[in-house]
């Protein structure tokens, strides 16, 4: 039938058409779009900056040392003796144990077990430390047991026998060896999807296993060229490239499965609790007690205390440190498959029940 209606009628059927609202131009929805597109992020950075605020704060505002183990070459008695003379702080500030003789006190420092050695012999006291627990603790020690010493009337020489490298004066070269890779772990996470969306599985992994393997070997070659630690080459390299794989891993795991609300969680979790936890500026003894154990389980504290009792401490934590940052890698990695695997299982169902739906 032909079309009679004249086009004045038409032009305005159309323009009803047009202006008439749609089931997706509901002014409530556009409220709710507005709302995430404006308040969401500023509540998510605001968010992010306060926890960050708070951890460090908390964490370093007034640092006081707990349980710091110290050992007393004696008897349990004169043990007591030592924490009894100890300057009026909290009263866990300090855990004094007895050892038999000096050279078991030595192995104890030597070790990373203690902290110092207090060995009185007559009217002197040997105090043995390791420099290369950094200055803040090395001032402490000899401050609260010099004073001992002197209370019991006795002189004091203290020996450092663990010095840090004349290369890292301030004793932060362990703490920026393992979180350089962090940070740049967190970056490779997010941009492998910003960059490459469409990039297979296969490929992604071995993109993350080459990142480790060459930022692990770059950091260990500025390490050797400043001197800066005395640690053997593969073995930072080793060590830093499985710091570098957990983070990143995990990373991209969160970025995967939350989208832009897991980059913020991996930045609150490796960036802001990881650093302030990681014992790179203080040991995790001085710590507050709910920060505490975050050091021995995030990837950041893992590795420093992996690469510093590989530099100093003859391997002490090295063991439970590639323990840890490969379950993280595991978790990571894993993480991902799964969740590729659940969602090409979800994309196949639509596709067939679309395929199902199609009328001949």
């Amino acid at each position: 039938m032909p079309d009679t209606l004249p086009s004045s009628v038409r032009a305005e059927e159309a323009h009803a058409a047009a202006v008439a609202p749609r089931p997706n131009d509901d002014p409530a929805r556009r409220v709710a779009a507005a709302v995430r597109s404006l308040v969401l992020p500023v509540v998510v950075a605001v968010a992010v900056g306060a926890i960050f605020i708070s951890v460090y704060l908390s964490a370093f505002h007034a640092p006081v040392a707990r349980d710091l183990p110290v050992a007393v070459v004696g008897s349990a008695a004169q043990a007591a003796g030592v924490q009894d003379r100890l300057p009026e702080r909290p009263s866990d500030t300090f855990s004094v144990r007895a050892v038999e003789d000096a050279q078991a006190a030595r192995s104890a420092v030597q070790h990373g077990e203690v902290f110092a050695a207090y060995i009185p012999e007559g009217g002197a006291v040997t105090l043995l430390y390791a420099g290369a627990h950094g200055p803040s603790v090395t001032a402490l020690l000899l401050d609260e047991l010099g004073e001992v010493a002197h209370e019991g009337g006795q002189s004091v020489e203290a020996v450092d026998i663990l010095p840090a490298s004349p290369q890292d004066t301030r004793g932060l070269a362990v703490f920026y060896t393992t979180f350089g890779l962090v940070l740049a772990g967190y970056l490779f996470g997010i941009m492998t999807y910003q960059l490459a969306p469409g990039v297979s599985m296969a490929r992604r992994l071995v993109g993350l296993a080459a990142f480790g393997v060459a930022g692990g070997l770059a950091v260990a070659s500025v390490v050797s060229a400043f001197g800066a630690l005395p640690a053997p080459f593969f073995g930072v390299a080793g060590l830093v490239a499985l710091v570098a794989l957990a983070v990143s891993a995990s990373t991209m795991f969160l970025v995967r499965a939350l989208g832009v609300m897991g980059s913020s969680a991996a930045a609150v979790v490796f960036m802001t609790v990881g650093n302030a936890t990681s014992g790179g500026s203080l040991p995790a003894e001085f710590l507050p007690s709910w920060l505490e154990p975050f050091s021995s389980v995030l990837p950041v504290g893992v590795g420093v205390r992996a690469v510093n009792g590989l530099a100093y401490f003859h391997g002490e934590g090295v063991l439970s440190g590639v323990t840890v940052l490969t379950a993280w890698i595991a978790a990571g990695v894993g993480g991902l498959l799964l969740l590729e695997r659940a969602r090409g299982r979800a994309r196949r169902s639509t596709l067939v029940q679309g395929a199902g739906g199609k009328r001949p």
